[in-house]
């Protein structure tokens, strides 16, 4: 009996799916769930259902599971990140032969990724951290895949991975190799960062909408649903029209009845984490982790609310002209968190070693993963047209589509001011566009401070950058 193509260790939602997926493109399947006490065996569930008539192999023990592949092995894990990975590794680890391939497929942090390369390499075996973004339906019918880890096994896994993917605009599929290490979960980090960024714009659009327009959730629905058909397009204001238009029972819009507390899995924490360990400006993303942080606290902001309930002042623009600055302004803070996540992925590839392609990043963002969106087509193209851009902000195209889009972005703020509503990305979005293409910043003055209290030094302008000075500041005053 023939040896299968690759082997699955998983059949959670996303495990399943991928599992599929494969097979569908022609690839024999072995598959393994670990199963609990108790608990009724999911692998046989899978194969009498979905897997049912497919070519599909089953196992109920991990010598069986790996011993049924071909050589090199190829097992992609979907398991929860963290320790149960390096559990699943320790017990995958006494079957596996030289140059066999593990493929870890789910959110983990890139530094447990970079520590596993290099553990795995001392056994001879390739270990390759896979971000995968699409969710459930991505993950059956085409995701975004973004491997990276050992070099040495792209060549075994390309032509299984690549079927797989969804499709860019031009066709190719949205998945390429990253880099080294933990370059692939680095990646998918900070491509969920970015999808916090673009839910909470999304979500600040529709509060003032709600709020400073008085539109309802159907009004709303069809204003997204416009959007979408525009130079707006993304998967993100697509199924937020669909949202917007769902009732519940009683035919009351149901996004009405959901709590106002988000959750989160902490990806978004680490790219802001991240940022800050790196000393790379991420406004925008970081406000949006904080802004989930803040609405987590219900209650305290019930309380304060009521405390110091606040009377709003209208909008003194027409409802055409603030959709239309809101429409720039979504527009223009999407831009800046992606802008924001391309610098943070070229300066931790630069300080890694990486040599990761941004332009490549952008182009297998197009399909399959949540934050595809026209806007990934405009920065596919501002990379390669100018392939060592060390910011989106540098390119001409690029920074001359954000500028043009300023003046709504501005009118929005300033009501957003006037009527008491939040809107801490488009705020911040706007801040740091101001603060990187403002040549001199009273930057000046916090050196001066810090040399007074604590004769941290500074550089002066009139001398060559790298050399130091300080001052008895308190004899000279």
């Amino acid at each position: 009996m023939s040896r299968a193509n690759i082997g699955v260790y998983g059949l959670g939602v996303m495990g399943r799916n991928l599992a599929l997926n494969f097979e569908d493109k022609g690839n024999s399947v072995s598959v393994y769930n670990r199963r609990t006490e108790g608990e009724e065996t999911v692998t046989n569930d899978f194969l009498s259902d979905e897997g049912k008539g497919k070519n599909f192999r089953g196992h109920e023990d991990v010598r069986s599971f790996v011993t049924s592949l071909s050589t090199p092995r190829k097992i992609l894990m979907m398991v929860k990140a963290g320790k149960p990975v390096d559990l699943v590794i320790e017990e995958l680890l006494p079957f596996l032969d030289n140059s066999d391939i593990l493929i870890d497929g789910g959110n983990s942090n890139y530094n447990h990724t970079n520590r596993r390369v290099e553990k795995l390499a001392a056994h001879n075996i390739r270990f390759v951290g896979m971000g995968v973004s699409g969710g459930e339906e991505g993950a059956r019918h085409g995701p975004s895949m973004m491997p990276g880890g050992n070099p040495d096994a792209w060549k075994e896994v390309r032509s299984i991975l690549e079927p797989a993917a969804a499709r860019a605009f031009d066709g190719s599929p949205c998945c390429t190799w990253i880099g080294s290490g933990g370059a692939g979960h680095f990646v998918k980090m900070v491509h969920n960062g970015i999808e916090y960024a673009d839910m909470q714009i999304i979500a600040e659009a529709y509060h003032l909408m709600k709020h400073v327009l008085g539109m309802n959730s159907e009004e709303i629905s069809k204003q997204y649903r416009k959007w979408n058909k525009s130079k707006l397009n993304s998967y993100l204001i697509e199924i937020t029209g669909n949202i917007l238009a769902v009732k519940d029972e009683s035919g009351i819009p149901l996004t009405d009845k959901i709590l106002d507390s988000a959750g989160q899995k902490g990806t978004g924490k680490w790219t802001a984490i991240t940022a800050l360990e790196l000393g790379v400006p991420l406004p925008g993303i970081a406000q949006s982790v904080f802004a989930r942080f803040a609405s987590s606290y219900k209650e305290l902001r019930s309380a304060i609310a009521a405390r110091h309930n606040q009377s709003h002042n209208k909008t003194g623009l027409s409802r055409s002209e603030f959709l239309s600055a809101l429409a720039d302004t979504l527009l223009a803070s999407r831009m800046v968190s992606y802008a924001e996540g391309f610098h943070l992925i070229q300066t931790k590839s630069n300080e890694a070693g990486w040599k990761i392609s941004p332009g490549e990043v952008a182009r297998i963002w197009q399909g399959g993963c949540i934050i595809r969106s026209k806007l990934l087509n405009d920065i596919t193209m501002a990379f390669r047209q100018e392939p060592g851009l060390p910011h989106l902000f540098l390119s001409e195209s690029y920074y001359g589509k954000l500028a043009a889009l300023q003046d709504g972005w501005r009118q929005i703020i300033t009501e957003a001011v006037k009527t008491a509503t939040p809107a801490p990305n488009i705020m911040a979005s706007l801040s740091l566009f101001d603060t990187m293409r403002y040549e001199k910043l009273p930057a000046n003055i916090i050196q001066a401070q810090r040399d007074y209290f604590g004769a941290h030094t500074y550089e002066r302008t009139d001398m060559p950058r790298g050399e130091f000075f300080h001052t008895d500041w308190k004899n000279k005053s």
